[in-house]
């Protein structure tokens, strides 16, 4: 078991340094921050002194070696707008971003895995096709189009929901609904494929044929073992809770780090971009790691074949 948490440690943190290293070099390349930050009209020795005050006039490996070492000892930099610490401006902004994802996969799973389930138990009956269109429905449309859809009935067409700020918690309905439409649909799919998949198993027949109520038969066999591939997909949705936040707080005016990030690359400023990036990617990599942890505990094979 040792062993096997030591590789998904270790993978985890290749990983996080390789999307650290990505970020790093792909924002270097997009543009330089001093024409945006100071326009294009400004002086070339305004610009050149604007890059050597914060160091872009170095060779682009002194900068990185810099940036990485600046990382581990825990300083993220500064904000080139706001000359104020990168993490503390991204610090502010979780509260309000937390607002929306918290509730938001509060109801992924409320409602997303229990229709999976009562759809895969009504095979074929109405309730079922009506699951699937749904869910469908759900994780195709994307979330900016379905942002504005709601916008427009319920904040344009019928004047019931504010559509956008943040001053009370009213303003939070529209934006919430539009996150979790999508991971809703995704949970239905997902967790009524599992549970057809299960209940067609031969030790759900021999439960069945050895007299154990029906009930018995699907909480206590069917359930536990259809969970397996769905803790996947929650802890998928969990890692990802801040990216996908970007386009909704665009959308719905949210001060949160996903309108916080919209900003910041428009600007280039590049520590903050960078802080953003790295607290998703860690959220990310923590959250599969978690999975692959809870793997391991439950299925001893798994710790098994990681050994070898």
């Amino acid at each position: 078991m040792i062993r096997f948490i030591a590789v998904r440690i270790l993978r985890a943190m290749i990983t996080i340094f390789a999307v650290v290293t990505f970020a790093f070099v792909v924002l270097r390349m997009s543009g330089d921050p001093a024409q945006v930050m100071l326009g294009p009209d400004v002086p070339q020795e305004a610009v050149d002194a604007f890059r050597r005050s914060w160091g872009l006039d170095q060779p682009l490996w002194i900068q990185y070696l810099a940036y990485i070492k600046s990382i581990f000892s825990g300083d993220f930099g500064v904000s080139m707008r706001d000359k104020a610490s990168a993490l503390d401006l991204v610090l502010q902004r979780v509260p309000a971003t937390l607002q929306l994802t918290l509730p938001a996969l509060l109801l992924k799973l409320v409602l997303g895995i229990p229709a999976g389930v009562y759809a895969a138990l009504h095979r074929q009956s109405f309730a079922d096709r009506g699951v699937i269109l749904l869910a469908v429905l759900g994780f195709t449309i994307p979330s900016f189009v379905m942002g504005l859809v709601l916008v427009l009935i319920f904040a344009v067409t019928l004047g019931v929901l504010p559509s956008g700020g943040q001053d009370t918690w009213v303003h939070g309905i529209l934006p919430t609904v539009t996150m979790s439409i999508g991971g809703i649909g995704i949970l239905a799919r997902f967790s009524r494929s599992a549970m057809i998949e299960v209940m067609g198993q031969l030790y759900i027949r021999t439960a069945s044929a050895k007299g154990l109520k029906w009930h018995d038969v699907v909480w206590n066999h069917a359930l536990p073992n259809a969970a397996v591939p769905i803790v996947t997909i929650v802890g998928f949705m969990v890692g990802s809770l801040i990216a996908g936040a970007v386009v909704v707080e665009s959308i719905f005016s949210w001060p949160g780090i996903g309108r916080l990030l919209i900003v910041s690359v428009s600007n280039r400023d590049l520590a903050v971009v960078q802080c953003i990036l790295l607290i998703i990617a860690a959220a990310m990599v923590v959250s599969n790691l978690v999975v692959d942890l809870l793997y391991g505990w439950l299925d001893p094979r798994l710790r098994s074949n990681a050994a070898h």
